[in-house]
């Protein structure tokens, strides 16, 4: 049995934020608890695997966030439960003439349980502030698999994030010992957003975890080797809607089709992605290759899509 909660204050306001549970009994999982308020909130369960699994969507019902904003989430899976939780659509913050829009995400997963934390893609407008601090404690023998998937200004209109700021820190913790510190911050129009050893003209950045034991070295091989059929699938829609004209200018050709990158790194007791490029479409679908590799390996189990992302 399942069950979450989230909690979200708007514009300065404060809500009570009460534990949430998910729960595990006779291999069925399910929703025993939540609380919600607004603009959060927390769509029905399907169970698309089966019963011992759990999709939940959460739902952010103002359509996007403002300076100021202060949500708060929390979820907890009791032992032996498995839930898969994702976002409804992308999330959008709008421009901030000062305050930054604040998340605060905690997770407790207990002993045997497994949570997916599955968001699809955040999208910062230019001027935009904002900052996400996740916090996750495992349980002896939990999985905790989670991605980040951000879009630095509205590119698709030309937009460029020159101002405003993203920050996001992670941390994953085990019996009070930490499994991975992960802070990033990224200023707009600074020198890390066109360095070659830093975003390279790329808009699209994004962070795939997975934590919960070791990871093989030829899984670690087989995430890498994924990302080749998808680099050379966007590679050819890129050669097909390219402007002739742009092969007469490699630079002005780099700025506007930069060359994607990934990084595969082993952890202690996990495995973190990392992608760098512009196409969030591209940086999910890889994502998704990776994450259908290790739930495979490790909970014996093929990926599911949500069924909100069809």
């Amino acid at each position: 049995e399942f069950a979450t909660q989230a909690s979200a204050s708007k514009l300065g306001e404060v809500s009570s934020l009460q534990d949430p549970r998910l729960l595990s009994t006779s291999c069925q999982t399910q929703v025993i608890h939540s609380h919600t308020t607004a603009p959060l909130k927390i769509q029905r369960p399907f169970y698309p695997e089966g019963r011992q699994v759990c999709h939940s969507v959460m739902l952010h019902t103002a359509g996007g966030m403002v300076g100021g904003d202060r949500l708060q989430q929390s979820l907890k899976t009791h032992p032996n439960a498995h839930a898969l939780v994702t976002t409804a659509a992308a999330n959008k913050v709008y421009r901030s003439n000062g305050p930054s829009v604040y998340q605060s995400i905690s997770m407790h997963i207990d002993a045997g349980a497994c949570l997916e934390w599955l968001p699809q893609e955040l999208i910062l407008f230019d001027g935009a502030r904002y900052e996400q601090h996740l916090k996750v404690e495992l349980g002896e023998g939990a999985h905790w698999f989670g991605w980040d998937i951000t879009r630095l200004g509205r590119t698709a209109r030309g937009e460029t994030f020159n101002q405003g700021q993203w920050r996001s820190h992670l941390e994953i913790w085990r019996e009070g010992y930490p499994l991975l510190i992960d802070p990033q911050h990224i200023e707009g129009g600074s020198e890390m957003m066109t360095s070659a050893h830093g975003l390279a003209h790329c808009p699209v950045i994004g962070t795939f975890v997975m934590i919960g034991q070791a990871v093989d070295c030829h899984v670690v091989e087989q995430a890498r080797q994924s990302w080749t059929p998808i680099l050379q699938s966007h590679a050819h829609g890129i050669f097909h809607r390219a402007n002739p004209e742009d092969n007469d200018n490699e630079d002005n050709n780099e700025r506007k089709h930069p060359t994607p990158m990934t990084g595969v790194s082993q952890l202690q007791s996990g495995m973190i992605c990392r992608y760098r490029g512009r196409s969030t479409i591209q940086a999910r679908r890889w994502f998704i290759a990776v994450w259908d590799c290790l739930r495979k390996t490790y909970l014996s189990r093929p990926s599911c899509l949500p069924r909100v992302w069809c």
